[in-house]
């Protein structure tokens, strides 16, 4: 068996990488995914109740035609909670058959603190616990990996393996650990693209869907039909990730930067601009935003003006994977929910929306019109947070949400702390913002009137 670790739990990787390789499976491959619980919060209950099994609905429109398709996957072998199961989890690492880590920690999850200490595990970052466990497998004399992030940062792999070479310098690890992980482990660079809007939250879709599976699941997973995994080729990657549409297509290429660029900024970042201005709006979901006359010209003026030219040279070609992503947006069945994409937004505006300003602001020498009320929204509904226990509500005009994000972020604006520090903080956004000549003028102009009842569309 091929065996894949997996960290994270997640809606998307379930409907992405757990159904790719359960479709192999189908078509005579053995892969195995143990995934494994990367924070504390939340709980297994739900893969311990249904033996890991549950299935996905594909839903999209397909010739002019709905169309819903539902997988069962079947690719899970175990669950694990390394906070209470310690010993399953470095388990894998002495497998000889485990080739393949996957990971999906969110934009925030592939970083470094020098205050992490080998010795401790449930506060640490990902890179530091996957350190630990290379570590672990090293001393068990094993050959190395192929480490696979999709976290939607540039060069997320890169990214992983200068944390992990950091903490192996943090923890004076011996060079003999360093030079196998140079050259055993194969880092590879990649991107994911497939909508999921996660678990059904009203009753009638809840209801339907239990009828169009057959059972009642509760780990069940609505994605569209559409579904693309770029792969840096790296080794003998092409032994274990096969090429081709298997659920998702699969390319191995040594261009990866292309397609990243390509989904961040023009798929991703649209999502980003718009949802706090959605949300402010009134709007629930995606769908919801695209039949909007007001918010589907925002996505479309911010696309044609500000997106689109600064993806590639062949603006014909960025112009047709736009169009392809709003027929996406305007998919009916995802009910892909603005709340959802609204995790952690503020490390998502700096990886996905702040290259393509800056590049607008380098070509033009003005702020861009649309990003910068895309950010404006995003200020102001983070300046309406008010903390309820241990939540952190916005009140929208027709409904109140609970915003989820780095709590230091959370808590300052829970304290109606300054717009404008914010943007200065550049342990925040890798730069101050406020340099941007007007920016902070602008923000915070446009962050009163929204506050206010104004409508910046």
């Amino acid at each position: 068996m091929i065996k894949v670790m997996q960290y994270g739990e997640g809606n998307f990787l379930r409907t992405f990488v757990d159904a790719y390789f359960h479709t192999l499976n189908e078509e005579g491959g053995d892969y195995g995914v143990y995934i494994v619980k990367p924070i504390t919060f939340g709980t297994l209950e739900r893969f311990e109740k249904q033996n890991n099994l549950y299935n996905i609905v594909l839903r999209g429109v397909e010739e002019g035609k709905p169309v819903e398709k539902v997988h069962k996957i079947r690719s899970l072998q175990a669950v694990i909670d390394p906070f209470a199961d310690s010993e399953a989890y470095y388990a894998l690492a002495k497998d000889e058959e485990l080739k393949i880590i996957v990971s999906n920690t969110t934009e925030a999850g592939i970083c470094y603190n020098e205050a992490d200490e080998m010795s401790d595990f449930e506060k640490i970052t990902y890179p530091a616990k996957l350190t630990k466990f290379l570590y672990e497998r090293f001393n068990a004399g094993l050959g190395g990996v192929y480490l696979m992030p999709v976290e939607l940062i540039d060069n997320n792999a890169d990214e992983l393996k200068k944390c992990v070479d950091l903490y192996i310098k943090l923890w004076n690890l011996p060079e003999a650990f360093k030079k196998w992980n140079d050259e055993n482990n194969f880092y590879c660079n990649t991107l994911v693209d497939r909508i999921v809007s996660g678990y059904p939250r009203d009753e009638e879709t809840k209801k339907h869907l239990e009828e169009l599976i057959g059972e009642k699941d509760e780990l069940v997973s609505i994605g569209e039909p559409f579904g693309l995994w770029a792969v840096e080729k790296k080794g003998n990657i092409a032994d274990y990730i096969q090429e081709g549409v298997h659920n998702i297509e699969v390319v191995l290429t040594n261009n990866i930067g292309y397609y990243k660029k390509r989904k961040v900024r023009v798929l991703n970042g649209s999502h980003t601009n718009l949802v706090p201005a959605g949300l402010m709006l009134g709007a629930e979901t995606v769908y919801d935003c695209m039949n909007d006359q007001k918010l589907s010209s925002f996505v479309n003026n911010a696309l044609k003006e500000e997106i689109i030219p600064f993806v590639s040279d062949d603006i014909a070609a960025t112009t047709a994977f736009a169009d392809s992503v709003k027929e996406r947006f305007m998919n009916p069945y995802l009910n892909h929910q603005l709340i959802s994409i609204s995790l952690n937004s503020i490390s998502k505006w700096r990886a996905r929306v702040l290259p393509s300003f800056k590049d607008y602001v380098a070509k033009y020498g003005v702020l861009p019109k649309y990003l910068t009320i895309g950010f404006s929204y995003l200020m102001a509904l983070y300046s309406k947070i008010e903390k309820n226990g241990d939540k952190y509500e916005v009140a929208l005009a027709n409904r109140t949400v609970e915003l989820k994000d780095d709590q230091p972020y959370l808590d300052y604006f829970a304290a109606k702390k300054s717009v404008c520090e914010f943007m200065a903080n550049e342990k925040i956004w890798g730069e101050d913002l406020t340099k941007y000549a007007g920016f902070a003028d602008a923000v915070n102009a446009n962050v009163k009137a929204i506050l206010s009842g104004e409508v910046l569309l």
